[in-house]
């Protein structure tokens, strides 16, 4: 069992964070890596540049086939999900289920491990899923594919802040193995988000950026008032949110 690494940075933080956030076919990593899952976590909005660079490729496509842009949208969204194992929409059902389906710490817990989804997961499924696409579909309209990977890497962002700011609301599972990040990665990491933010879109991503960490701030009050604090389906949850909302956002200002 080696001691987690703790060394600020490291070149294998960005394979580390495919790995983790994708499930893209990679090589086997050296287990010595994954004791740097936490600082690694400045490394997870490019785990998002990645993902969205395939899906924009495929929208591009579909674009250039003259599909309807619903299709478009639609076939994008579906690459998101393929190469992240939808595992951040898993998280986000789980959290509504969890989150609004108990009445206590233990029972919202208990609900959001629970496999099975429930009435609020399937809702907020489909009612995301819906802006999601419709915010993606005026965005393609308007030839903005670089702003659907700014939203793709800003999302990313909201992870290790989560993780940093609120303690694992239970003793066990991915979040609590992988530990809190240093404030020098979550900082890192929010700072390359919008870095490449402005580098894709310009000062146009500012409003959109605030809006979605905003909305993943509302996220972790919730989580602390409702289980003490976050899990990976909150994690998973805020990324979703914040890319929802920084989509949404930056649809309305194009």
């Amino acid at each position: 069992m080696h001691k987690n690494d703790t060394t600020p940075f490291s070149a294998w933080d960005i394979p580390l964070a495919l790995v983790l956030l994708t499930r893209l076919p990679l090589p086997r990593l050296p287990e010595q890596v994954f004791t740097r899952q936490a600082q690694a976590a400045w490394a997870f909005p490019l785990s998002g540049l990645v993902v969205g660079l395939i899906a924009c490729a495929v929208g591009w496509l579909a674009m250039a086939l003259n599909l309807p842009v619903l299709a478009c949208a639609t076939l994008l969204v579906a690459v998101l999900i393929a190469t992240t194992g939808a595992m951040h929409e898993d998280g986000l059902a789980d959290t509504f289920d969890g989150l609004w389906g108990g009445f206590t710490v233990e029972r919202r817990l208990e609900i959001m491990k629970d496999s099975h989804i429930g009435t609020y997961g399937v809702l907020v499924l489909g009612i995301a899923q819906l802006l999601r696409i419709s915010a993606v579909m005026v965005l393609l309209g308007n030839g903005a594919l670089t702003g659907i990977l700014a939203a793709c890497v800003v999302s990313r962002a909201s992870m290790p802040i989560l993780m940093s700011a609120l303690p694992n609301a239970r003793k066990s599972g991915l979040s609590h193995s992988v530990g809190a990040p240093s404030s020098l990665a979550v900082v890192s990491g929010l700072g390359i988000a919008i870095i490449l933010a402005l580098l894709l879109i310009g000062t146009l991503a500012l409003l959109p950026a605030l809006c979605a960490l905003l909305a993943a701030g509302i996220l972790a009050v919730i989580a602390k008032a409702k289980i003490g604090g976050q899990t990976g389906d909150i994690l998973g949850a805020s990324q979703q949110i914040s890319e929802i909302t920084f989509l949404l956002a930056l649809a309305a200002l194009i």
